[in-house]
């Protein structure tokens, strides 16, 4: 009778290591390499994290991307991506209802701080920012992306040589002697920004006719300028994916008008201070978010066709973070 006992816990002792080992590579908790770098360093339970993000793609994914890294660290997280433009999403943080986001250096000094000037260099925009939003806000800037998602103004690729405009310095003279020819399709938020169509046309000394204007939603302006009919010119994202595969031309900022945009996690102080280990947890995930990088993951969600969450998950697996 106990060499039958002993039988069967050595059977149940088997099947449980066989499901053990099936469900190790789903992401859990752990010390399986299969589970990721985060779930191995790290353990934020019991903590609770609200993380939001603007409404367009790339902010999506990179909303995913904290999501899917605080829970792989094993945070409770309250889904707030998505949120309805910048100024919905800074009030959002710095009224508590979300704890952390993903913002642009440039937007922060120009459009929160109220800044005229950007800075060229990319450390002294992040550190400018950085340093005044925690003294006046209790916002930190953890490390930034290389990525820089700055504005541009793109054309398609066959009339680029037909319109004559290669830099952002040959638009007043086309606007000039071409009035007809200079429509303009815009994002309703880039028309209020002083970093957006109101400053680059003071910077440069020009203004698009009013009627050739047309503020259109931001995903479909790749779209319209692809078409030309309703636009010869877009205001872009020069990490866009769309770009490349619609073959949009991009017009040179030859007066470096534009500010470096580089995202940078914002989190409130009070989070951080609760949570240190979140800065370690997103510095070499910022570390690999290039330009080609997002040019990428925007392009398979813009062009592909796949789900910001999945493409957010993928890169996360492809790159270690997590199982």
């Amino acid at each position: 009778m106990r060499g039958l006992k002993l039988g069967f816990v050595l059977v149940l002792a088997v099947v449980s290591l066989v499901a053990a080992g099936c469900g190790s590579g789903g992401g859990g908790g752990g010390g399986d390499e299969k589970q990721g770098s985060i779930a191995q360093k790290y353990d934020l339970k019991g903590a609770t994290v609200t993380v939001g993000s603007k409404e367009f793609t790339e902010q999506l994914i990179l909303g995913n991307i904290a999501k899917e890294a605080l829970k792989a660290a094993n945070a409770s997280v309250d889904d707030q991506i998505g949120l309805a433009g910048s100024v919905a999403a800074r009030k959002a943080l710095t009224s508590g209802e979300i704890d952390t986001y993903w913002e642009y250096t440039g937007t922060g000094w120009i459009t929160y701080l109220k800044e005229t000037k950007p800075i060229k260099s990319v450390e002294g925009q992040y550190k400018a920012v950085a340093d005044r939003d925690l003294k006046e806000n209790k916002i930190v800037w953890l490390p930034p992306a290389p990525a820089n998602n700055t504005y541009a103004f793109a054309v398609r690729n066959e009339a680029a040589g037909q319109l004559g405009v290669k830099k952002l310095s040959d638009m007043a003279q086309f606007v000039k002697t071409r009035p007809q020819d200079a429509s303009l399709c815009v994002g309703e938020e880039f028309t209020a920004r002083d970093d957006g169509l109101p400053g680059v046309e003071k910077a440069y000394g020009f203004k698009f006719p009013p009627d050739k204007i047309s503020k259109v939603d931001e995903g479909i302006i790749y779209e319209e300028t692809d078409k030309g009919q309703r636009c010869n010119f877009g205001e872009v994202f020069i990490t866009d994916g769309r770009i490349a595969a619609l073959g949009l031309t991009l017009i040179d900022d030859d007066k470096q008008f534009f500010p470096k945009y580089n995202p940078s996690l914002n989190v409130r102080k009070e989070v951080l201070d609760r949570h240190p280990e979140i800065r370690q947890i997103f510095a070499p995930i910022a570390a690999k978010l290039d330009t080609p990088t997002l040019q990428k993951l925007n392009k398979a969600v813009d062009v592909d066709g796949q789900l910001p969450e999945e493409v957010a998950q993928q890169w996360l697996r492809d790159n270690g973070f997590i199982g």
